[in-house]
């Protein structure tokens, strides 16, 4: 059965993005890019692949599809990117948003927990929750593994990484990577 990997940047505060969306502050070098870049292809979105020496249709190692909010859709939306994980299946869950112009990205108006039970019973690879945090605490119990990438900086304020209603959930660790920049990946798996 397919998996729901919640794969995600966080502050030491817990957040995912500042208050407008920002995530420029994280400080990311290039050892750790490169990791992320190898070890997770599917992950870099279409447009930069060029910029990294990547197929725009390169494969993913894991994930074959991709799950987002609005708030995660719309920066590359902003800069043009309609369909920003072409290589990938890719939905966006908004009820606000009205339609989505490219054909590559359907939109789901509601019940995000129905459309993931729906795609985890389907053939495929594990299926990407992108973001953001509303998302994640409606979706949190789907959620079958966490990749979480802390950064060493305090954020203050911003976009939570699960923005929902008290509901404490146990996961376990099962690996951790430690990068030059005092940032770690750490894996989590439901407990």
């Amino acid at each position: 059965m397919r998996k729901l990997v919640y794969y995600v940047g966080v502050t030491l505060d817990g957040y995912i993005a500042g208050p407008a969306g920002e995530y420029d502050f994280y400080p990311v070098d290039a050892e750790m890019a490169a990791w992320i870049n190898q070890e997770y292809p599917e992950f870099v979105p279409t447009p930069v692949r060029p910029h990294f020496d990547m197929a725009l249709d390169e494969p993913g190692k894991r994930c074959d599809t991709v799950l987002m909010g609005r708030g995660t859709y719309d920066p590359g939306l902003s800069m043009g990117w309609t369909s920003p994980y072409a290589h990938m299946k890719q939905y966006v869950v908004s009820g606000t948003l009205g339609r989505i112009e490219d054909p590559k990205v359907e939109l789901v108006e509601s019940d995000p927990v129905g459309l993931v039970q729906r795609l985890k019973k389907e053939e495929g690879g594990d299926i990407w929750l992108c973001g953001g945090g509303q998302l994640a605490a409606q979706l949190l119990g789907e959620i079958d593994e966490l990749i979480i990438k802390s950064y060493p900086v305090i954020a203050g304020g911003g976009i939570s990484v699960f923005s929902g209603e008290f509901n404490p959930t146990l996961f376990a660790p099962t690996q951790r990577k430690n990068f030059g920049n005092g940032a770690q990946v750490t894996w989590f798996t439901r407990a």
